[in-house]
């Protein structure tokens, strides 16, 4: 039934279809986007708010949601695949693989501008730290890549963002790289570092970020992520 998706012309009409004849096919839509729900997983929906995975597979309106904000509207109208069956095949294949892990970082990146731009905060993304000849010096032969540069109050800000499903030692070497490059460059005047992290993996490595806290003054997640924001609105960009 959901085969039936592919190349509609008219997406809400061809859901109406399957809704009225077995709504429980939208149920195993989750490991389209290489999720494996359990009933228990929340996500978050286009409004920031944490809501469970399935909520999404009540209505036709939030099943046109989910397609719609995880890119899969796209791939159904466009035809970029001919067999759901060998899709889902492909994304079990791929589960474990690299681009699986570096996936979620990437959409809290999308996550984080959308915030930034929501308040109307200019950003850029990608920059390295050769822009900035006293970084540079700071950091010494590491060149660094930070997410996101905003320059606020006569303040440039540096900032990381990730997150993390998972555990693992990643979570360890990434709390002690950030405890060591914070110092160096908010020792600079006109310069902070700042990190935006968040996920449940964090749970199971607390202790080293409760120890990066110590050495990095500003770290924010999802949820106060709001205090960086209104602190540069109440001071204008340059």
């Amino acid at each position: 039934m959901l085969n039936s998706l592919i190349g509609t012309k008219n997406l809400r009409k061809s859901v109406e279809v399957i809704w009225n004849r077995d709504r429980s096919a939208f149920s195993v839509m989750d490991i389209l986007i290489a999720i494996r729900n359990d009933g228990k997983k929340k996500v978050l929906n286009s409004q920031g708010d944490i809501v469970l995975l399935e909520s999404f597979f009540d209505s036709v309106d939030s099943v046109l949601e989910f397609l719609e904000n995880t890119g899969l509207a796209t791939v159904f109208r466009e035809g970029k695949i001919n067999d759901l069956v060998d899709y889902v095949f492909g994304i079990e294949t791929g589960l474990d693989s690299n681009a699986r892990k570096n996936r979620s970082g990437h959409l809290m990146e999308n996550m984080v501008a959308d915030v930034f731009r929501r308040n109307g905060i200019n950003f850029r993304q990608e920059v390295y730290s050769r822009e900035w000849a006293e970084v540079t010096e700071a950091l010494g032969d590491d060149e660094k890549r930070f997410d996101f540069v905003i320059y606020a109050h006569n303040v440039t800000y540096l900032i990381e963002v990730n997150f993390y499903s998972g555990g693992g030692s990643k979570l360890n070497e990434v709390a002690r790289s950030y405890s060591d490059i914070a110092p160096k460059i908010n020792a600079l005047p006109g310069f902070e570092f700042v990190w935006i992290t968040d996920g449940i993996g964090w749970k199971s490595a607390r202790n080293k970020l409760q120890e990066a806290y110590g050495e990095i003054p500003s770290v924010y997640n999802l949820t106060n992520i709001n205090e960086f924001v209104d602190s540069i609105i109440r001071n204008p960009n340059m």
